[in-house]
């Protein structure tokens, strides 16, 4: 084990470990580091702590010293010369007619560098924009595309709950997300319903997961038959958080072209009052051997070649358009 000091640059910023020097460190206190990018100004996300060494990367580079007065006083000043350096970069922009979308800007603590990130749908080419600012600033010039997700977290937001986002406020790294955790929480797969401001899946929808993957062992899918006390039911319904399982007794089995007869009442039950039925058993070779081959070509559902995390990213207009196409689309390219 070793000590090490957890360092964070942005109020919702990643943390990194650095080496104490020796120095009497305590969480909240500001220090003057050296990284790859410079001289920078930080802040301690907490006390000292030990972690082992096989977690990091060594060697670790010392925390130069805490931070003084003036070095307080110079991060607040270099904070204040951001809205100008916004300014002017946006008006080379236009000037230059590229097609980007300007996010933020950071001067190094030691005024070595200056910092742009931005959006844009594709490669942009920047390096006259470069000469441009380097011949105003008369320092080093570094611009930076970023996600959407990255512009989000620096912009920050109220979220759908109400609340500031959580990329903004609190989280320090995109954790990943997919299509298959909304599924598993039974919401809504609309996307405007999943999606959060930065239009990606909601980072929110990772925070439960597990506890619903936990909970839904046992349960039976809805359409599945299962065995209740009260005879055979179809499940029409769960709900995972509060262990019900909504069914409709089956009063009449399908018989040829006789259909399934229910019951009109619904039924509740737990999974401790249910008994799933097995699942049928994988087709043997022989079997698969004599079955009559699918037909290639339209026998596709709309919709089947669309990934689950495209759905996720797609407008209701864009996903009825996507949907609409697949169809007249071979099912093999």
């Amino acid at each position: 084990m070793i000590k090490v000091a957890c360092v964070r640059f942005k109020s919702a910023g990643r943390i990194y470990y650095f080496d104490p020097a020796g120095l009497e460190l305590h969480g909240g206190d500001n220090v003057i580091v050296e990284t790859v990018r410079g001289i920078e100004f930080g802040t301690l996300y907490s006390d000292l702590i030990e972690v082992d060494e096989s977690s990091i990367v060594s060697p670790l580079k010392p925390i130069i010293r805490i931070a003084t007065a003036d070095d307080e006083r110079r991060n607040r000043e270099n904070e204040a010369k951001k809205d100008r350096a916004l300014a002017i970069c946006q008006e080379k922009i236009e000037n230059r007619g590229l097609d980007m979308k300007l996010v933020d800007v950071e001067y190094t603590f030691d005024n070595s560098k200056i910092i742009y990130y931005f959006t844009a749908e594709g490669r942009v080419d920047f390096r006259e924009l470069v000469k441009d600012l380097a011949g105003v600033f008369r320092m080093r010039i570094e611009l930076r595309q970023i996600g959407v997700r990255d512009e989000t977290k620096m912009m920050g937001g109220i979220g759908c709950c109400g609340r500031d986002l959580c990329c903004h406020s609190w989280l320090p790294e995109f954790g990943p997300v997919s299509i298959k955790m909304a599924k598993v929480q039974n919401l809504s797969l609309n996307p405007i319903k999943i999606s959060g401001i930065c239009g990606r899946l909601m980072c929110c929808l990772q925070y439960e997961n597990d506890n619903y993957i936990e909970s839904r062992k046992g349960m039976p899918e809805v359409g599945e038959r299962i065995t209740t006390r009260d005879g055979r039911a179809l499940v029409c319904d769960i709900n995972i958080l509060n262990d019900k399982i909504k069914t409709r007794l089956i009063l009449e089995e399908r018989d040829g072209d006789k259909p399934e007869k229910l019951s009109t009442e619904y039924y509740t039950y737990s999974k401790e009052e249910i008994t799933r039925q097995e699942k049928h058993k994988p087709e043997r070779k022989e079997d698969a051997k004599n079955k009559p081959a699918k037909k290639k070509g339209r026998g596709r559902k709309p919709g089947e070649n669309l990934a689950d995390e495209e759905i996720a990213f797609l407008s209701e207009e864009e996903l009825a358009e996507r949907l609409s196409e697949s169809e007249d689309e071979p099912q093999d390219r």
